[in-house]
């Protein structure tokens, strides 16, 4: 898998942040009978190759995933207490996958935060641009994913046994895998107690939707082509992993949702912000890129929260009166849905 440099990086991100401008135009995806069959892969060949401790509450398992023929790092913050079995929260990365700088661990207070509470953490680092789903096919720059395999199939029952955990789940995510939440809770239903999607765009068949996936995908990835993962952009691929489209299959599973709207607020987007301070974030791309990105996903937060109302099915969402795409807001939004998760994980 291929990594670009910061200067690449921001190029991308520069020519994607004004075709993403494109999901404010006013039109609504259209509905399509959600597909019915299960091509899930659950594999048995799967296993921890290794566990490296790295401080009493942190551990990271070496997990061989059998779909992808590959070992993935997976971080894993330990509950406060372990003398009885704890749930999970499956917390994902953006775009990067965790290979990069722009991670929970490093850009946020997740360690913590965490630090008294009785949850194990679970976050797989790999899979960049990728969307956390299973590929149609291979690509020759990303590779083979086979992730909504590997997160689904592969990876739970391993920590299920290596953790000693209970069986409550919960998946929350940041931009380009606040997709991918959805879609791996509509794939197996009843899995996952709850679901937690900030600054995601959950519609993925429309035009606009399709945009904001090839913009991510092709541009900032540099993937061979997007119809490497879900097929023709006209086929029943892209239908049946378009959490808009099969909302219905959420029923039953806790919802929340986030999204600024793109507009600069104080501290975050600021020189004050200690990212800005110590170079983990730069505030011309957080203000010039980030914030056309979160009026984006601001525009597809309503939009699914507009549907789950039509279906009748709950959520609880945040449309923050300001900000952009970036980190810390994604800090405040896991401190203000972690009562929504601990209530659902019953903690």
């Amino acid at each position: 898998m291929t990594r670009h440099s910061t200067a690449t990086w921001r190029r991308a991100a520069q020519a994607s942040a004004l075709a993403l401008a494109c999901v404010l135009i006013p039109a609504g995806p259209a509905l399509a009978d959600p597909a019915t069959d299960d091509t899930s892969i659950t594999s048995t060949a799967s296993y921890v190759e290794s566990v490296e401790k790295v401080n009493d509450r942190q551990v990271v398992l070496n997990v061989y995933s059998a779909s992808m023929d590959e070992v993935f790092p997976v971080q894993v913050i330990l509950p406060a207490d372990t003398s009885e079995p704890r749930p999970v929260l499956y917390l994902l990365n953006g775009a990067g996958g965790g290979e990069d700088s722009a991670t929970w661990q490093r850009q946020t207070d997740i360690l913590d935060f965490f630090s008294d509470k009785n949850v194990n953490v679970v976050t797989p680092v790999g899979g960049a641009w990728s969307y956390y789903t299973d590929w149609q096919q291979d690509d020759p720059v990303l590779g083979r994913n086979k992730w909504q395999t590997f997160l689904n199939e592969e990876l739970p029952p391993l920590i299920e046994e290596e953790l000693g955990t209970n069986d409550k789940r919960a998946l929350a995510a940041i931009s380009m895998s606040a997709t991918s939440v959805f879609n791996l809770a509509i794939a197996k239903p009843g899995f996952y107690t709850a679901v937690a999607a900030y600054s995601g765009c959950a519609q993925s068949s429309d035009p606009i939707g399709q945009q904001f996936i090839r913009t991510t995908v092709e541009t900032w990835g540099g993937a061979d082509s997007v119809e490497n993962m879900w097929g023709p952009l006209d086929g029943p691929g892209w239908v049946e992993n378009d959490p808009y489209v099969n909302a219905e299959k959420l029923r039953g599973t806790k919802i929340y949702m986030s999204s600024g709207n793109g507009l600069p607020s104080y501290p975050n987007d600021s020189l004050d912000n200690p990212r800005m301070q110590d170079g983990r974030a730069s505030l011309p791309d957080q203000l010039i890129i980030g914030g056309p990105i979160e009026a984006a996903t601001n525009y597809c937060t309503a939009n699914m929260a507009r549907r789950l109302a039509e279906l009748g099915i709950p959520a609880e969402v945040d449309f923050r009166d300001r900000g952009t795409h970036s980190w810390g807001y994604w800090q405040d939004d896991i401190h203000r849905s972690w009562p929504f998760l601990a209530e659902a994980l019953e903690l």
